[in-house]
């Protein structure tokens, strides 16, 4: 008799006897994949009650504290720390430095004298020892093993007890109780379940790292997401040196954190002023350039946008994006050729967030709509001037969020001019300060400023 199959969806884990075009779990489309099964007991699973039902005023609070893990951008995603007995899923893309971020935080946690385990289902144990030295994240005392089997490497644990495991990656692990291969539906969810029943009986932290799918997803059923306690994502481009950490769950903090790296010869380093670094290389008197402040999670950041507007040698002009949303960008086009009098129908628009920065924050559209109109007029702006405000369909400038947070990171960068909605010109006259505040109703008071300073 043949080995069973059953059909899993990869967001929800939905079981199908047979293949559908849709998940009848969650309702997405071309989620099915077919994977084997174990076959089911025919033993009862009838126990005896472990967990009785208990008043929650009598359970004592969690006494232990969190494990710093000295990397500031990490622990401030994280919400202040590891958090024993948690489960931590990190994914992002294939190269983007997530087994770089894992190994310097084992290293540095090695430092402070724990105890960690290095699970590589990957690398080799001379993959593992050269990478450490490239990093200069030599730590001797770091177990390293490359064993894939979770019930092998469940044995070595609970025999080591570490205070902290790191498992690159989830889907390189198996359980050879099931007869499905690494990676598929069915190995992720037993591998997983079985490392975060070991976290919360053991009190170990464990790091899952996990690979991302073509859509952005990390691989594997969605389920996934939601037994870890924490999920983030590494964001940033290969080719570019800025990283983002973004939390996207966390059950002992905030999702509102963002961490922020940069990627050197020597691995990731932590950026504490980000908003500095990304305005070092900024050029001078060039029309098209205007610095925004954006809010990433909890943090301010200084973002330089540049644009650039030429004539179209063809019918159809183009409307090129980078970091910025492209429907966005043509609907404040058609603002500024209805509402400010600005004949852009004929000519070619590329938008650029500088640095590889994806800016999603609303209150970016006027500072994208003044350096467009910089761009055609060919007119530079005055370099100390920052520039934030959401633009309306009729032209008007609305107020944006946290704008006391904005205006404190424009103001520790050394800008002297600073144009933002009228609405919130009382709450920051009574900020005052080295500023001059510019409040603008409309797109076309914002340009007349531009243009005077």
């Amino acid at each position: 008799m043949g080995e069973k199959t059953r059909f899993f969806c990869t967001d929800c884990g939905q079981e199908s006897l047979k293949w559908v075009g849709r998940c009848p779990g969650c309702g997405v489309w071309n989620t099915m994949v077919e994977g084997l099964v174990a076959k089911k007991s025919k033993e009862p699973r009838l126990r005896t009650v472990e967990n009785p039902l208990v008043p929650l005023g009598s359970v004592t609070a969690l006494g232990k504290t969190r494990i710093l893990t000295h990397s500031p951008e990490l622990d401030l995603v994280l919400g202040g720390g590891v958090v024993p007995g948690s489960v931590v899923l990190v994914g992002g893309d294939p190269g983007i430095g997530k087994s770089t971020l894992m190994l310097q935080a084992a290293h540095a946690l090695v430092s402070q004298g724990r105890k960690v385990v290095y699970a590589s289902g990957e690398e080799s144990l001379e993959q593992i020892r050269l990478r450490a030295e490239r990093l200069d994240a030599r730590a001797g005392e770091l177990l390293v093993t490359t064993e894939t089997d979770v019930s092998q490497l469940i044995t070595l644990l609970q025999a080591a007890a570490p205070e902290v495991v790191v498992v690159d990656s989830i889907q390189t692990m198996y359980n050879n109780v099931l007869p499905s291969a690494p990676g598929s539906v069915g190995q992720i969810r037993e591998c997983s379940a079985l490392l975060i029943r070991l976290a919360k009986e053991s009190g170990m932290s464990i790091f899952l790292v996990g690979h991302v799918t073509k859509e952005g997803a990390i691989a594997g059923p969605r389920v996934l997401e939601h037994m870890v306690d924490a999920v983030l994502y590494f964001e940033g481009e290969r080719h570019l040196a800025f990283r983002l950490l973004r939390a996207v769950k966390n059950r002992f903090g905030s999702t509102n954190e963002v961490g922020v790296f940069q990627m050197g010869l020597r691995g990731l380093v932590d950026v504490a002023n980000p908003s500095e670094l990304l305005l070092t290389e900024r050029p001078v008197d060039v029309a098209g350039s205007v610095v925004v402040p954006i809010i990433e999670g909890t943090r301010p950041l200084l973002v330089e946008l540049q644009a650039l507007l030429s004539p179209a040698n063809y019918g159809n002009p183009r409307r090129t994006t980078s970091g910025v949303e492209s429907n966005r960008v043509a609907m404040i086009l058609a603002v500024l050729e209805r509402r400010a009098g600005l004949d852009i129908t004929h000519h070619d628009s590329y938008v650029n967030a500088v640095g590889g920065m994806k800016v999603g924050d609303p209150a970016a559209d006027l500072a994208i709509a003044v350096c467009l109109a910089s761009s055609l007029r060919n007119t530079r702006i005055n370099r100390q001037l920052a520039v934030v405000g959401e633009v309306g369909l009729t032209g008007e400038v609305r107020g944006v969020s946290r704008i006391e947070t904005r205006a404190a990171e424009v103001a520790k960068l050394g800008f002297k001019h600073f144009i933002v909605p009228s609405r919130h010109s009382k709450e920051l006259n009574a900020l005052g300060g080295a500023m001059t505040l510019y409040p603008v109703d409309n797109l076309g008071e914002a340009l007349q400023v531009a243009w005077n300073l």
